[in-house]
């Protein structure tokens, strides 16, 4: 990997910026495709493994590798290398490198990473990164002769204003800002409308991807989702409704930017189909200001990007504390606020015997690497430094390795599907961080094996938790039935010998003789979708009745003693 204070012969650098939907990252891995090798580093797992299986469709599975906290598929000799920002093997040359999200760089959380391959990350023939167009003027300023490249949306943005839940139009998505809300809205959802797919950051791309499908496929109209939506999951949204305007960061519950309701916003409508958003629920009318902000792309540029000295000194453990805080060397950067990796190591040298265990660099290193295990279980900071404490006390001990007996009765703990939603989440969220240990190179004795088996475990779990998401939020026999009913063909509908009427393989009531009694539903919505699928299956029946009767003999009709007439026995 070239960096550019090395003194390599610089490559082709460009920034292709503008606004979500307009094709950057199928652009950037067109790109990487015409070298002959290539990298990749985006800013969810989810978003990484998506690009990993279209350039598998591509190119075939021993071309390309993922690598992430959490996964790595790495074939012994592959062209393309598919990551998460944070996971970017940079010590590896490649002709072509691409980051996307790059407007990252002012996140207080994660930005310190992005600015780090923003200047130093080099490919050896081309750079490009991909993001927001307010972030032009700070890649002009930091990276003076820079190619810029802007996407114009082809398709209007136009905002509708304010709906009820209940009168959304189909193929919208719904946004909310946490699980909680997420779950109320897609129940309600399922009671008036059939059922909603259900996507959160926190889902694994096995379950995630499970959702989409079912939205994709049109056995659900909506989409209940949080703002994890926002970078680049592609999906044939017509609406965008959000359920607020608020999100907790991290550290405090503050109103969206006029950038990030646009990035989410902008889902919204594909390459020349109109999209339009709005608000739903108790979310307030966005103002006529923020509205034009949005449908025409102008918002404040970002004003600068969060900086972290990378080049730590490890001589001492004081040393390593005060580079950490070290001032950025241009302007245009600030210096990040304590990342969390930064606040586990400064908990940890509280402890006297963590600071006698770094008597020396190799030590201080392997804290550092400690540190880095992110917190996907969101407990709390307390619990993950003690997580983080037993992970480096049994990486300098006798052994220097994690041993079996550490990581197997927490596998076999989380080796179980049974549970609600919430539980299956945590447990998946266990499984992520047991994930990240086992895929590190040198902490376990048989890295290999647990791969496979958190691998296969978090299979299990995403499945299982893909079926509790359906069970929960989508009325089969009703979504089944709306859809069937959206189709203009001819739908599978039968009538059986003892006169039960199925349409789609749900039943749906009973035919005797031209006297149709419709199944009970659950609902009001249920009712309706039964007795409009009825009628497209029973219409068909009846009048191949009516014309068997109209052609019968008197015979075949006969007068109960109640006066009810008969045909073929049948009243």
């Amino acid at each position: 990997m070239s960096d550019r204070s090395t003194g390599a012969a610089p490559s082709r650098l460009v920034a292709v910026l503008g606004p979500t939907n307009t094709g950057k990252t199928h652009l950037a891995v067109e790109r990487m495709l015409a070298h002959s090798s290539g990298m990749i580093g985006l800013p969810l797992r989810l978003l990484a493994r998506e690009v990993y299986d279209r350039i598998v469709r591509a190119r075939g599975p021993r071309s390309v590798a993922l690598i992430t906290g959490e996964e790595k598929i790495v074939p012994p000799r592959p062209q393309y290398f598919v990551c998460t920002v944070e996971a970017m093997p940079l010590t590896r040359d490649v002709d072509f490198l691409a980051i996307d999200e790059i407007q990252l760089c002012a996140d207080p959380a994660r930005g310190h990473v992005f600015t780090q391959r923003l200047l130093h990350a080099r490919g050896r023939h081309e750079t490009m990164f991909l993001g927001a167009g307010t972030i032009a003027p700070l890649i002009r300023h930091l990276l003076p002769g820079v190619e810029i490249v802007t996407r114009e949306r082809f398709s209007q943005l136009t905002y509708a204003g304010p709906k009820k839940l209940t009168r959304l139009p189909a193929r919208t998505a719904v946004v909310a800002f946490s699980a909680d809300q997420v779950y109320a809205i897609a129940e309600l959802i399922r009671r008036q409308r059939g059922g909603a797919a259900v996507v959160m950051g926190s889902l694994s791309p096995r379950t995630r991807n499970a959702q989409v499908e079912l939205y994709q496929s049109g056995e659900v109209d909506f989409l209940v989702a949080t703002d994890a939506i926002g970078m680049g999951l592609n999906m044939d949204v017509d609406h965008v409704a959000f359920a607020g305007l608020r999100k907790f960061d991290g550290k405090r519950t503050r109103w969206l930017h006029a950038q990030e309701i646009a990035q989410i916003a902008g889902r919204a409508g594909r390459f020349r189909t109109d999209g339009t958003f709005g608000v739903t629920g108790d979310c307030p009318e966005m103002d006529e200001d923020l509205v034009e902000a949005v449908e025409e792309h102008r918002f404040q540029p970002v004003g600068g990007a969060e900086w972290r000295n990378s080049r730590l000194d490890f001589s001492s453990l004081g040393e390593l504390l005060r580079s950490l805080v070290a001032p950025p060397p241009l302007s245009g950067l600030k210096l990040s606020e304590e990342a969390l990796d930064e606040t586990t190591l400064r908990q940890l040298v509280k402890d006297e015997d963590v600071v006698a265990a770094c008597r020396n660099r190799e030590r201080l290193l392997r804290l550092w690497d400690v540190c880095q295990l992110p917190d996907f279980r969101k407990v709390s900071v307390d619990e993950h430094v003690r997580l983080v404490r037993s992970v480096f006390e049994h990486l300098t001990g006798p052994r220097q390795q994690l041993s079996d007996g550490w990581i197997a009765p927490q596998f076999q703990a989380l080796d179980r599907t049974d549970g609600d939603i919430d539980a299956l989440a945590r447990r998946l969220a266990n499984v992520r961080t047991l994930a990240y240990v086992a895929n590190r190179p040198d902490w376990l004795k048989s890295p290999g094996h647990w791969q496979e088996k958190m691998r296969g475990l978090e299979d299990r779990l995403s499945d299982t938790l893909h079926e509790r998401l359906m069970q929960r939020f989508i009325d089969r026999r009703t979504s089944v039935l709306m859809r069937a009913l959206r189709v203009r063909d001819e739908v599978l509908a039968g009538v059986g010998e003892d006169g039960a009427v199925t349409v789609e393989g749900h039943y749906v009531g009973d035919l005797h003789g031209l006297h149709f009694a419709p199944a009970q539903g659950g609902s009001t919505l249920e009712d309706r979708a039964l007795r409009a699928a009825a009628q497209r299956a029973v219409g068909p029946e009846v009048a191949r009745r009516l014309g068997r009767i109209a052609a019968e003999s008197d015979e075949a009709f006969g007068l109960l003693p109640d006066g009810t007439l008969t045909w073929r026995g049948e009243a």
